[in-house]
């Protein structure tokens, strides 16, 4: 996903953009550009990060106080200045900013070419330019010549439209791909993200798809594509500032690593009740009785998140005794899944933005499924889409490996299997207090892990110049195993493969040797000497080992090097052994001189297929 800023107001633009810019650059970082409305509109652009155009506005001095800017993530034509946004159309009266795919626009761009347009990008997104101006000289005003052209497209769209004669002006629309208005004194804010309108306002209207808005200094009209009166929605966010910034951290990366603690506590705020012994979440009330009736739970999600879910597999089917599935959501809209209405579609995403999981749950709906969500952004698609839910309260995650939005996932996780057992009476009163005493002691545990960095650090350095590595684990650990290698293939491009230990004899041992090292996840849990039986196969083959256990445990008798997490019941201890491995990535990724903040071809939220 690319990142969208506008602006209009009583300020000079360039600087709130370029803030705004700065903001999202995790968002995609292979080129920027800005332009200004001033009595005509003029366009900064550049190849590669913030920094490259920054240098180039420095030339400048733009001067107006309603512009446009983007950070892109490629798609459609390579990183280069030409394909920068924003994109304007032949008499340069109109410019856009866009996210998403036009799915017609070699077919857009044929025909407007034959009727004297000039391409001069390889992007899908010139062809909305292009074909807002065809409107416009047919003799439509601005609005409903963004609406003809809107609906000339198929794809998905987050827009921002500046023209040059319509001062103090922006018009935003969304189909599919997310946007939110900020709202100030005399002064408004769109944005692909509220991190980069958090420091400006906290009020803000997220649009829904199909609906279009035009914003001027002076006030909001918001409409639909195809219809005219649209309430307006605003909500107050409860972000602070400090949190989309690094503060004392040298990248976003280890900062949200850091801030786990708190993000677990966060998580759990009010929703643990020791004195009771439940798990408390109103978010789920509404929909208790078609809980009650459930036969049958699909998580969905992508990448950590669908690791994520698959120890939520675990969990649920432990404690709540439902029958769990996990499907990629990437996977699960192309199937012909057998859906039920008693079954439940829990959608996990950081962003709530996701795609592919949004689509999951639009299938899920079209069969009556109960729909749930697990997300961290308020407001956003999957949260507004959804039947039910539950908010992660992780605060804004700006490192695109996530990390704490992962470990809040789980927490939150565990309180929907405690929830689940005790709504359907599964769950014997004496283990959900186990489960929420675990989950209540977890903040501080996590301290100690973290409070140890060191351990890792030394680890880290020292298997810094290897090139392949293998992540073990077995049933709860096993998805944490996946995520390790994920997050080491992310951020430190290190090739590394994450199994489930008992599949490790039927096929990757053959990969084992001197040089390629192996991370055991082998906490003191019920298949901790069957862990240790892998790791004697692994010294058999004089592979080095890493082993990330528990206090007291005897696995480091065979292991290289090993990393100490505190115990806990079983069912949580994913929650510590995933700490180590978040660090080694982001460790390595440094060690190597690499921005973890910004892995290559990869942006925060994936919200095109």
């Amino acid at each position: 996903m690319c990142g969208i800023v506008g602006y209009v107001g009583n300020k000079q633009a360039a600087p709130v953009l370029m803030g705004g810019l700065r903001k999202l650059e995790y968002r995609g970082y292979d080129s920027a550009g800005v332009c200004i409305q001033n009595g005509r509109l003029t366009t900064v652009r550049s190849e590669g990060k913030i920094a490259a155009l920054d240098l180039k506005l420095a030339k400048h001095h733009l001067q107006g106080t309603s512009g446009i800017a983007h950070t892109r993530w490629a798609t459609h034509g390579v990183p280069e200045e030409r394909n920068a946004h924003p994109h304007r159309d032949c008499s340069g009266s109109v410019a856009v900013v866009h996210n998403g795919i036009i799915e017609n626009f070699l077919e857009l761009r044929e025909e407007l070419t034959g009727k004297g347009h000039i391409f001069h990008s390889d992007t899908d997104s010139e062809v909305l330019a292009h074909l807002i101006e065809h409107e416009m000289e047919a003799g439509l005003p601005a609005l409903q010549a963004i609406r003809a052209s809107l609906a000339c497209v198929r794809g998905t769209y987050g827009l921002v439209v500046i023209f040059k004669d319509l001062p103090q002006t922006l018009f935003t629309a969304r189909m599919g791909s997310p946007l939110v208005i900020g709202i100030g004194d005399g002064e408004h804010y769109i944005a692909s993200d509220p991190s980069a309108i958090i420091e400006h306002t906290r009020d803000v209207m997220f649009l829904d798809d199909g609906e279009i808005a035009c914003v001027s200094s002076e006030g909001i009209t918001l409409c639909a594509l195809d219809r005219e009166d649209v309430p307006h929605r605003i909500q107050h966010l409860d972000w602070e500032v400090e949190t989309a910034s690094r503060g004392e951290h040298a990248h976003f990366m280890l900062k949200e690593i850091m801030e786990q603690p708190q993000v677990i506590e966060n998580s759990i705020r009010g929703r643990v009740d020791l004195i009771g012994g439940r798990a408390v979440l109103g978010g789920l009330d509404d929909v208790r009785d078609r809980l009650k009736e459930i036969d049958r739970i699909v998580i969905v999600g992508c990448g950590s998140a669908y690791y994520a879910g698959l120890v939520g597999e675990y969990l649920i089917e432990e404690l709540a005794g439902i029958s769990v599935e996990v499907e990629l959501a990437s996977e699960f809209r192309y199937r012909k899944p057998i859906i039920t209405e008693r079954t439940a579609v829990l959608a996990v995403s950081q962003s709530g933005e996701t795609a592919d999981t949004l689509e999951a749950i639009v299938e899920a709906k079209r069969k009556r499924a109960l729909t749930l969500g697990l997300v961290n952004t308020v407001g956003s698609s999957i949260a507004r889409a959804t039947d039910a839910g539950v908010y992660n309260h992780a605060g804004p995650e700006i490192g695109v490996a996530s990390t704490k939005a992962f470990v809040s996932q789980m927490t939150v996780l565990s309180l929907i299997a405690v929830y689940l057992g005790q709504l359907r009476g599964f769950l014997p009163e004496s283990k959900a207090r186990e489960v929420l005493a675990g989950l209540h002691e977890m903040p501080e545990l996590v301290e100690k892990v973290l409070a140890n960095r060191g351990q890792v650090t030394r680890v880290a350095e020292k298997y810094r110049g290897m090139e392949n590595c293998l992540f073990l684990g077995r049933k709860y650990q096993a998805p944490i195993a996946y995520e390790g290698a994920l997050k080491l293939k992310e951020v430190s491009y290190i090739h590394a493969e994450g199994y489930s230990s008992g599949e490790m004899k039927h096929g990757p041992i053959a990969l084992i040797d001197k040089s390629f090292p192996s991370i055991v996840l082998c906490p003191q849990d019920s298949v901790y000497e069957k862990t240790c039986s892998n790791i004697s196969e692994l010294r058999a083959r004089k592979g080095p080992i890493i082993a990330v256990t528990t206090c007291g445990s005897m696995s480091h008798v065979q292991a290289d090097d090993v990393i100490i997490v505190p115990h806990t019941m079983e069912a949580l201890q994913p929650i510590l052994t995933v700490i180590p491995l978040q660090l080694i990535a982001y460790e390595a990724a440094v060690a190597r001189g690499l921005d973890p903040d910004k892995p290559r071809n990869l942006a925060k939220s994936v919200t095109v297929e």
